[in-house]
């Protein structure tokens, strides 16, 4: 972790949180206890802040200061509104292309699917406050820069921004093999927001029964699955050929 991405003590975690710093996650050690730790605790659940146990060697690793059993990672860039997001994307003229990423927790993987977004003209990225890979220096260095370049929104919950989307005509599409259809048979060709979820787990059930369509990719080979960040790449692409 990149120092100018951290905070470590207490007390300067719950100061940067009241601050209104993006604070993306606080490590803290196993078996700490105190007043202080408990005012942590409340700042955080307030501002739903993803949190973990960790043993203290961990945090002595993340930095030699005297961290007070709490090591913060701040986000090295803000992050937007998702109604300011849309407005601004339709006002452009263009014709939306989203991305949301469903527990998707591998910073690399995520840092890869931002380049992939930025080169394919992605409008703009959403992610669930709870649950999803930080922006840290792993991020920042995957996505060689374009970070920087591409919108990203944090949302509560995943299902209500894609009622958002929806009621402003924006089609979500799901990249599933739950499903039949292929994703060379569906049109990308109009405002749309593609949803990946991670290798593991997938796209959340809840979520797959709430898309207006679900679509997969083609596989040949005996492995059964690709890379989330290389799907997501076949996916955009698909949508880049249709509409040029």
């Amino acid at each position: 972790m990149e120092k100018e991405h951290q905070i470590f003590g207490i007390r300067a975690i719950i100061e940067a949180i009241q601050s209104g710093k993006e604070v993306d996650k606080v490590f803290i050690q196993k078996e700490i206890s105190g007043e202080l730790m408990k005012d942590l605790m409340k700042v955080m659940k307030r501002a739903n802040i993803n949190f973990s146990y960790v043993p203290v060697e961990k945090l002595n690793r993340l930095t030699p200061n005297n961290h007070q059993g709490a090591v913060a990672t701040i986000s090295p860039i803000g992050f937007i509104e998702l109604e300011h997001l849309v407005d601004s994307t339709v006002a452009s003229g263009t014709t939306p292309l989203f991305l949301i990423l469903d527990q998707i927790s591998d910073a690399r993987n995520f840092g890869a699917i931002i380049r992939t977004a930025e080169c394919t003209g992605v409008n703009g990225i959403i992610v669930q406050k709870s649950g999803s890979a930080p922006v840290n220096g792993d991020t920042v260095k995957t996505s060689a820069g374009a970070v920087f370049n591409v919108p990203i929104c944090k949302v509560e919950h995943i299902k209500d921004a894609i009622f958002y989307l929806q009621g402003s005509g924006i089609k979500t599409v799901a990249a599933t093999e739950k499903t039949d259809q292929n994703i060379y048979d569906i049109s990308l060709n109009e405002p749309v927001a593609i949803i990946m979820g991670s290798e593991d787990r997938g796209i959340n059930p809840s979520v797959l029964k709430i898309v207006d369509e679900k679509a997969k990719l083609p596989m040949f080979g005996t492995i059964g699955s690709l890379n989330v960040s290389v799907a997501c790449g076949a996916f955009l692409y698909e949508a880049v050929r249709q509409r040029n």
